[in-house]
């Protein structure tokens, strides 16, 4: 039977990751098929006439569609329950196309604080200069959101958790004070990934993706996505931007996308596993300051990250008490795990944000955020969980 009179939301998630949004060619292949071409040709002008008018379903251009592009795309919907998806480029063209595509001059958009260090650039410096006004609150903090929101705002743009020190937002109460004041929420999910976390059943209106990471999760392929349920804000909003400004993802990164999320759900169950257990190893050493990962008991927003969340999801976060030197020495003496600024990866990846993905912030602006010289954001992969503890143990031996 024909894959496209198959009801696939009937399929339950790992059904849905494997088999969703595949279109067979006539070659009837096992595999989704590499469509690597730039343009498509038309049978007669009538029908070239008949594409450009979007009165057929001929693709025109792959910057507009590709079929492996929108094999991913219709997948990743299915997966996140979302009735439309859009895949860009990368996981920064997702976040700027969602805001942009929807901001104008005079509009007024409220940003959690916690925010990955481009997307704070985006909203701080970015969209300021085409006449938008960002406020930045405190995302744990739901009085702040209540002030902030209580005049009229475009758009709420917010991460939980957070990178690097895994804040978490209500996402349910926030979307109801954002909905009250006339905004559209914009959630970036990459910590969670759609298998941990659902902001549209929580109430957001939109989710972006850096698809770079835990959906692709081997290190291969950039790529983003922007999901919604909200086919008209979809039609003449976000299409229209991203076609005309051109942030495509490419068939072959598609294609990559499409196998990463094949095993997207048994890799994050081994990231969950590895992380939780390094997270309470870790807890209990002396020589740390503190041990962050949202499912351990001692996160002080643990009941609200379970709520929202099935796991606590690949990032632990340390805290070293020597600072920075401290800290380069844990980077340097690790053998095992990798110094990246990449995350969600297969291989566990060591981080040290305050020189690397927030080094642009002001010493303020990470103390208020609790980044410290000390930070080190460990992103656990699929390997051994006691070769990790080992590597890890090791490494804190020499750091002191």
């Amino acid at each position: 039977m024909a894959q496209d009179v198959i009801d696939q939301t009937a399929w339950r998630p790992q059904t849905r990751l494997v088999r969703g949004g595949t279109n067979r060619s006539s070659f009837e292949e096992t595999s989704e098929a590499l469509f690597m071409t730039s343009g498509y040709v038309y049978g007669s002008a009538e029908e070239a006439e008949a594409a450009f008018k979007g009165e057929n379903n001929h693709f025109v251009y792959s910057r507009f569609a590709n079929p492996t592009v929108q094999m991913f795309e219709s997948r990743l919907a299915l997966l996140e329950a979302a009735a439309l998806c859009k895949a860009t480029a990368t996981g920064m063209a997702a976040v700027f196309g969602a805001l942009a595509c929807h901001l104008r001059s005079g509009d007024r958009l409220v940003a959690s604080r916690a925010l990955f260090g481009s997307c704070l650039h985006v909203c701080t410096e970015i969209l300021p200069g085409f006449g938008i006004t960002t406020e930045l609150v405190d995302g744990r903090d739901l009085n702040a959101w209540r002030r902030a929101l209580s005049q009229p705002t475009a758009a709420v743009f917010l991460e939980t958790p957070s990178n690097p020190m895994l804040e978490i937002v209500d996402l349910e109460a926030v979307a109801a004070m954002a909905h009250d004041a006339g905004a559209r929420v914009v959630v970036d999910n990459v910590f969670a990934s759609p298998i941990l976390q659902k902001p549209l059943a929580l109430g957001a209106d939109v989710v972006v993706y850096s698809a770079t990471k835990h959906i692709d999760g081997q290190g291969r392929a950039l790529g983003g996505a922007v999901l919604t349920n909200d086919a008209e804000w979809v039609e003449t909003k976000l299409v229209p931007f991203l076609r005309h400004t051109g942030p495509a993802l490419s068939p072959f990164n598609a294609w990559l996308l499409l196998k990463g999320l094949e095993t997207l759900d048994l890799r994050m169950e081994r990231h969950c596993r590895n992380a939780r257990t390094l997270a309470e190893r870790l807890g209990q050493r002396n020589d740390l300051d503190r041990v962050l990962y949202p499912a351990l008991a001692s996160h002080p927003q643990h009941e609200l990250a379970m709520r929202q969340m099935r796991e606590g999801g690949s990032i632990v976060t340390l805290e070293l008490a020597g600072g920075r030197d401290a800290a380069f020495k844990f980077l340097n003496a690790l053998t095992l795990i990798d110094i990246s600024n990449n995350l969600g990866d297969a291989k566990s990846l060591a981080t040290h944000p305050a020189t690397t993905t927030h080094q642009r912030l002001t010493l303020e602006q990470r103390a208020e955020l609790g980044i410290s010289d000390g930070t080190v954001r460990l992103s656990i992969g699929l390997e051994d969980v006691d070769d990790l503890t080992d590597d890890i143990e090791h490494a804190l031996s020499v750091a002191g």
